[in-house]
């Protein structure tokens, strides 16, 4: 079977496809499944650029999503048929997170084969059904950008109807935010440096939104568009270089929860305004299988449907991490075959 994998010493260019044994039959409590697209993510593109380092030969990407063809003895919550997406922590099923989904040592495309490939046999625990009536493309979107904004929204952030929620830039993360928070009554101010991505985002349902590059304290300005409250929830993509201004837009007693490291993985935090604000700022990496379950049925219920940019063959998985690196996607980037 085809997969991709890293090369050696590392790097976008020595990204390579090879050719690699079938993995047969399914065992006891596993699942063989048809791998048919996958979605692009920082994590991906970091280990792909050699920036997270890998063994040579590590197939990429922790998103897949497929059809089953064959379950092993014991395996009944899934069936031949059944349309499916991966887990991002297999070994993650409910409750509070443990040391061990800390390390990536399981997640697929790290510690682990990633789906960049055309059949995978795991437990079954490392899927579940993808919501009814999507492609392979937009349920793979799910695993690892769609399920953190809603742990960041819904299961840490306990959303309701009538609360604000601040989202910084327009990828997959944030516009899977903006989505939820419209579809359970909140209102949303979205963050970029594009006029034409914050069109798109008002397109979606953003009720106000900043050019950051124009309005370098735009944490003040999201105060005075809360008539100076601040808003309850902050999806915090970028790390340190944007934390002090999440600070100062949440409210008094407000939720920041703290998902991506794209200014850097480390900084200085303004800890006494962080006190005074008494808000709550938390760390988390995507979700369990459980609040994925949960997720997909909100899916079905509410109709969401993610925002892929654009979508590239198998062959092109370079090329669109290359895109990814660009910066010039909105929402998603899949690869499909």
């Amino acid at each position: 079977m085809r997969a991709f994998t890293v090369g050696t010493p590392g790097g976008l260019d020595q990204l390579e496809i090879r050719e690699l044994p079938d993995p047969g039959d399914p065992g006891p409590g596993q699942v063989r499944v048809a791998i048919h697209a996958t979605s692009l993510n920082f994590h991906d593109f970091l280990v792909a650029s050699g920036q997270i380092p890998s063994e040579d030969g590590r197939v990429l990407m922790s998103d897949g999503a497929g059809v089953i063809e064959t379950v092993g003895d014991g395996v009944t919550e899934l069936r031949p048929g059944d349309h499916v997406v991966s887990t991002f922590f297999p070994q993650w099923t409910d409750g509070l997170p443990f040391p061990a989904v800390s390390n990536f040592s399981a997640t697929p495309g790290d510690g682990i084969g990633g789906f960049a490939l055309t059949h995978a046999v795991r437990d079954a625990a490392a899927f579940t059904r993808a919501p009814r009536g999507w492609s392979h493309a937009e349920a793979a979107t799910i695993t690892t950008a769609g399920l953190t904004a809603w742990r960041a929204l819904v299961v840490d952030g306990s959303l309701k109807a009538g609360d604000t929620v601040l989202a910084l830039g327009t990828g997959g993360v944030s516009i899977a935010a903006l989505q939820i928070a419209k579809a359970m009554g909140a209102s949303v101010i979205i963050t970029s440096s594009s006029d034409e991505k914050l069109e798109r985002a008002r397109a979606l349902g953003a009720d106000h939104t900043i050019n950051y590059r124009q309005e370098e304290n735009w944490g003040e300005r999201v105060l005075s568009l809360t008539g100076g409250r601040g808003v309850d929830q902050v999806i915090e993509v970028g790390g340190p270089g944007t934390l002090s201004q999440s600070i100062q837009a949440v409210r008094v007693g407000g939720h920041i929860a703290l998902i991506g490291v794209l200014t850097g993985m480390s900084g200085e935090v303004p800890t006494a305004t962080l006190m005074a604000k008494q808000a709550r700022l938390q760390g988390l990496i995507v979700g369990s299988r459980r609040n994925q379950l949960d997720y997909i049925a909100a899916l079905n219920a509410t109709g969401i449907r993610p925002v892929v940019d654009r979508t590239f063959d198998f062959e092109d998985l370079p090329d669109a991490f290359r895109f990814e690196q660009s910066g010039g996607h909105f929402g998603k980037i899949c690869v499909e075959w």
